[in-house]
């Protein structure tokens, strides 16, 4: 499937209960937007269903346990602010959320490697060492507004490559190739 058909059918399916993640999460007001999976110790949902979670499924997630953020989760917890200068338009733009190692404190994280996925199966993997150096957030937030499916988010696993002369030395279309924008899965590896 194409990737703009990918997007466009994920998008069409966002308006129904529990379309990113199909398993109920307790504790939760609205859907799932995050789930993070593997080495955590604190869980709030049941284990991957073949059925519910048509998405994981097609994109060959398997899990045992589980902790599932919704919006108002993610956003209740401390937010951090950047403003790194993208490569769709080479402008600086605020991006806000809490910082990848609070929600990763937040399941009770236990491994060293992280392989997030974006919506359209993008699976960069980045180590809990990188995540806490470049101070990676899950923006919820571009420019002062929720980020909407079909944009970048509603979740974007980001860093601000412009404070990190490593990532600066980079081209710009290559500073964020660690930063999965429609984030909706988190695997937390030994």
């Amino acid at each position: 499937m194409k990737k703009r058909e990918f997007i466009a059918a994920v998008s069409a399916g966002a308006a129904l209960p529990f379309a990113a993640n199909a398993q109920p999460a307790k504790g939760l007001k609205g859907p799932a937007l995050l789930t993070v999976t593997g080495a955590i110790t604190k869980t709030n949902r049941g284990p991957f269903d073949g059925i519910l979670d048509q998405m994981m499924s097609k994109q060959k997630i398997n899990f045992t346990k589980a902790h599932a953020f919704d919006f108002a989760a993610l956003t209740a917890m401390p937010a951090v602010t950047i403003k790194p200068s993208l490569e769709y338009d080479n402008k600086p733009h605020e991006l806000k959320g809490p910082l990848l190692t609070t929600v990763l404190d937040a399941v009770g994280a236990t491994g060293g490697k992280l392989a997030t996925r974006a919506l359209d199966g993008y699976a960069p993997v980045m180590s809990v060492a990188d995540a806490k150096k470049y101070r990676v957030i899950v923006a919820t937030h571009l420019d002062g507004q929720p980020m909407p499916l079909g944009g970048f988010g509603p979740l974007w696993a980001i860093w601000e490559a412009d404070k990190f002369p490593d990532l600066m030395a980079k081209p710009l279309d290559q500073r964020f190739a660690g930063c999965p924008w429609a984030l909706y899965h988190i695997d937390v590896q030994a």
